[in-house]
């Protein structure tokens, strides 16, 4: 068959899959959540060509395979630089910013700036993935950390769940099945065999806690990557390496089940990570990390597979966790009217059925990472990106920094006094964002005195010296608190 009718036969039958996926027979869908992974943390490349995309060490064969039969968004973002910010914006499609809730860890005093006081859990009202899904006729069904609190995810509309878990409860899973790693595939499994039993379309996320535990990796696998690192199975190199590798062992059970039940082509797949990963300035070629609004600490794998996405496809658009809900309840087949007037992402259905192609509808068009706090050596910050231009503005001293993310995804050449006029755009755009919704700033601290400051108290934060504004953060060091 000549190349170009081929091309046109794969290019009908995808659209007829999707056509099939969203009239009448509603899809499946999987959306399984890493956590602390960074945008190099997988053997999969997040960007073409790109230095640094990549682990060179960590081997992650199912995702490798996930990628190679979907599409790869370079410019994926969690919304929040830790985790229960995360998860709670993409349950609801809202911003941190606007939920009030922007950090997961207790706050640090001592500072020149006094971190706002959070909410710290979902309320009853905020209408979730679940409770649309399930009213479109899902099952639903949430395994692993939820973090969010609120009575856990059957009192926010899902029909089966782990309960209201954090990270305490994963941890005393070991060889072999760290950190309930398997145990979450084979609960997702039996919840999809009973779905299809019944003929209902499913929505089944996994919150994978991995990372938080590396040190539970199997022995079999912390001694593989103790020999491939040249270290031992006690360096945190080593663990991350080896843990990494037993999830994606996890997500290969989960492929391999809709293989076993026939589903695979009937179902969404999505892959995401909750924020950038801990450690070092840079991640990936990235600056900073979690605990941060530069790259490192918001930039993250995203990889979805499923009915019309063109295989191994790239989408070089700008996407956001606060566009799942809407992405999902399209599919779903949600009328647009029972849709939260406060959700502030959009639908990706269409870059994913042309091929990358587009831009995504939002009610604005400008992406915002706000993070009021102090940590991991990080001071109270947030970012905006519009177009190919972000904007980080630090409180402490009212700075800020512009870079054009295409040209320096590393964030390394600051363009603020050279392009002074786009910088001052970005810089109101960002206010009256954070003014629209509501968002909480942090204040000045009567006690603090420059003179003879507090030496802070990071006893719960793991350490490190007083950060400098403006400065290329680190990642988080200890990473157990979100």
């Amino acid at each position: 068959m000549p190349v170009a009718l081929l091309g046109r036969v794969v290019a009908v039958a995808l659209a007829a899959a999707a056509a099939r996926a969203t009239a009448g027979d509603p899809p499946n869908i999987v959306f399984m959540l890493s956590d602390d992974q960074g945008w190099d943390g997988l053997s999969v490349e997040m960007a073409p060509g790109v230095a640094g995309a990549k682990s060179p060490i960590i081997q992650t064969p199912n995702l490798e395979r996930l990628a190679a039969q979907g599409m790869r968004f370079s410019n994926g973002y969690a919304p929040a630089p830790v985790c229960s910010p995360t998860r709670i914006s993409i349950q609801t499609g809202r911003s941190p910013a606007a939920l009030h809730w922007t950090k997961a860890a207790p706050p640090e005093r001592g500072h020149k700036l006094l971190e706002p006081e959070l909410v710290k859990r979902i309320a009853a009202d905020e209408i979730t993935i679940g409770e649309l899904l399930r009213q479109a006729g899902y099952a639903t069904a949430h395994y692993g950390k939820w973090h969010i609190g609120g009575g856990g995810p059957e009192a926010h509309g899902y029909d089966e769940s782990d309960g209201d878990t954090g990270n305490e409860q994963a941890f005393t899973f070991t060889d072999p099945n760290p950190v309930d790693i398997f145990g979450m595939a084979e609960r997702a499994e039996a919840f999809m065999k009973k779905s299809q039993a019944a003929s209902r379309p499913f929505y089944v996320q996994l919150s994978w806690n991995a990372l938080h535990a590396a040190k539970n990796a199997r022995r079999a696998t912390l001694e593989k990557y103790a020999r491939l690192t040249g270290g031992a199975a006690t360096d945190r190199r080593t663990q991350i390496a080896a843990i990494s590798e037993d999830l994606d062992a996890g997500v290969g059970a989960v492929l391999a089940a809709l293989d076993r039940l026939g589903l695979a082509d009937t179902t969404y797949v999505i892959y995401a990570s909750d924020n950038g990963s801990g450690g070092g300035g840079k991640r990936g070629g990235l600056s900073g990390g979690k605990g941060s609004v530069w790259e490192g600490g918001i930039r993250v794998p995203f990889i979805v597979r499923g009915p019309g996405v063109q295989a191994g496809s790239w989408c070089h658009v700008p996407v956001v966790g606060e566009d799942l809900l809407p992405t999902f309840c399209g599919w779903a087949g949600v009328p647009a009217a029972r849709i939260p007037r406060s959700v502030e992402g959009g639908s990706i259905a269409g870059l994913l059925a042309a091929g990358g192609a587009g831009k995504v509808q939002r009610p604005r068009e400008e992406l915002v990472f706000h993070f009021p706090h102090y940590q991991s050596g990080n001071t109270p910050h947030s970012a905006i990106r519009v177009g190919d231009l972000k904007l980080i503005r630090f409180y402490e001293d009212d700075s800020v920094k512009l870079f054009d993310l295409v040209k320096d995804p590393g964030e390394r050449d600051d363009l603020a006094l050279r392009m002074p006029a786009e910088a001052a755009r970005l810089r109101q755009r960002l206010v009256t964002y954070l003014t629209d919704v509501g968002a909480q700033l942090p204040k000045a601290n009567p006690a603090f005195d420059p003179a003879n400051p507090e030496e802070p108290d990071r006893a719960r934060q793991g350490g490190g010296r007083r950060p400098k504004p403006g400065r290329k953060p680190g990642g988080d060091r200890r990473g157990d608190e979100a």
